[in-house]
């Protein structure tokens, strides 16, 4: 099963992700700010606490996304 392996957050709302399958890129989270839950995430500070969560990833107050997006969103480097 696919999971992430390492996640690194950047000021500029995009993560450095590495997959378990070894594919890595970055995650442009910026088109999810202005949306519902995500909205919190326009804190920078709460933004950078993101964590791998078991196929996907997530933050403190259960903002995740799966995968599946990472995956299929993940721009390569």
């Amino acid at each position: 099963m696919l999971t992430v392996k390492k996640i690194v957050p950047f000021d500029n709302y995009t993560l450095e992700i590495e997959l378990s399958n070894n594919k890595k890129g970055f995650f442009d989270v910026k088109p999810y700010l202005d949306k519902g839950i995500f909205k919190e995430l326009n804190d920078l500070s709460y933004f950078k606490q993101v964590k791998p969560f078991f196929y996907g990833i997530s933050w403190p107050h259960n903002q995740d996304l799966s995968i599946d997006t990472i995956e299929f969103e993940m721009q390569s480097r």
